[in-house]
């Protein structure tokens, strides 16, 4: 079987002499990073955080100061975050947030800054929020096609679909309706449920009324084991999918017994030791999860932990080239970094290899690179795996 498949300031002259290097006027390019430490989204939140840990601490010779605060998973505080960073941090680039809604609320606030945004979570990058923000998670495009192509192949007429009642739950209802229904999948039910939520009973009794051949769940972290639950309890045996947004050690361990079988896309930072070697994916995922799970413990890896940590995977190839222009700290820099990350191709980090354009601000595309059969594809994605226990050791797939 395989693997369960579900990232010192140095103190700048006081007077710069013309003659010197761009790097003498330097002191330290500062990154602020608003997440989700505490409250319903803290299984995403935190591996996001520990994540840090393991990046770089100067990059093109220019140390990184680096402010993390908690949002709690609120809009509100999302933003009051990210203005702090603005205001009082005068940041560089601003990171966040792990839960859709308040990296929503983060991307407003950089675009109206013009201060590079590194998504944390999916989110909906309209015209409004494009030129400043980009996503390190995998779109749900790509990943929900995987997802449904599975369907397809299992025979799968009609699905039900249950998921946040906020925007994470709109993403994915929305490429279901765009993507799905056009394969032949027809939608049998349509439930929502709020991430605080405790019980999902209702919602569950229509779904298992409507008795669709499977069911979508459009939710992440912990709050996806509630459905899944539910589901089984109420006797439901069809298939259950969930996406990328589950796919953590936490989910497992909530769910226990109900995760049995349950069928989810991961980013190949869950699995880069079954990756062929020449993924470009291999060699990052291998770094980040030997030092994630020596500091946290085996089976301690996470789909979240890659998100932050690719992020400075990219820093590493496009400050060195903003500082060949711009100082930090200044509007030119910031400038720069944004031009870097058009400019820059083939960034490979731990969840795929990243090519951003002024218009593809997710950077990810369906290319196969050393894809195996039910293996990674190194750019974004892996295929739908059953998940199963093991006597307490990591749970583990079975390609389909």
């Amino acid at each position: 079987m395989k693997r369960f498949h579900l990232t010192v300031a140095i103190a700048a002259a006081t007077l710069a002499l013309p003659a010197l290097p761009a790097l003498a006027q330097t002191a330290e390019i500062t990154i602020g990073i608003t997440t989700t430490t505490t409250g319903p989204g803290a299984a995403l939140g935190i591996p996001e955080r520990n994540a840090l840990e393991f990046v770089p601490k100067e990059i093109g010779g220019v140390p990184l100061k680096v402010i993390v605060l908690d949002d709690g998973g609120d809009p509100t505080t999302a933003t009051t975050n990210a203005r702090r960073f603005v205001t009082e941090s005068k940041a560089d680039i601003i990171m966040g947030s792990a839960l859709t809604p308040p990296t929503i609320a983060v991307s407003n606030v950089a675009n109206e800054a013009g201060i590079p945004h590194f998504g944390l979570a999916p989110f909906p990058i309209t015209p409004e929020r494009m030129k400043w923000s980009v996503a390190m998670p995998q779109p749900i495009p790509i990943m929900g096609k995987v997802l449904y192509e599975h369907m397809k192949a299992h025979n799968v007429k009609t699905v039900g679909y249950i998921g946040y009642s906020d925007s994470y739950g709109d993403l994915w209802f929305n490429d279901f309706k765009a993507q799905g229904v056009p394969m032949g999948l027809a939608l049998a039910d349509e439930e929502r449920f709020a991430r605080p939520d405790t019980s999902v009973t209702g919602q569950v009794l229509k779904l298992v009324a409507a008795n669709p051949d499977a069911i979508l769940v459009g939710a992440s972290g912990t709050a996806a084991a509630l459905p899944q639950t539910e589901l089984r309890e109420r006797g439901y045996q069809g298939l259950i999918y969930q996406t990328h947004g589950a796919a953590s050690m936490d989910f497992i361990r909530i769910a226990g017994k109900a995760a049995e079988g349950v069928l989810m896309a991961s980013g190949p930072v869950m699995d880069p030791e079954d990756q062929p070697d020449e993924a470009a994916t291999k060699k990052p995922g291998l770094a980040l999860n030997s030092a994630y799970e020596a500091k946290y413990g085996p089976n301690s890896r996470s789909q979240f932990a890659g998100h932050s940590y690719d992020a400075f995977e990219i820093l590493k190839r496009i400050i060195p080239t903003a500082l060949k222009t711009a100082k930090p700290g200044t509007p030119e820099f910031r400038e720069a970094i944004r031009q870097a990350l058009l400019s820059e191709k083939e960034l490979a980090a731990s969840q795929g290899v990243y090519n951003f354009t002024e218009k593809d601000r997710y950077g990810l595309d369906e290319r196969p690179h050393g894809r195996r059969d039910g293996g990674p594809d190194g750019r974004g994605r892996r295929g739908p795996h059953a998940a199963r226990h093991d006597q307490g050791r990591r749970p583990r797939g079975r390609p389909h």
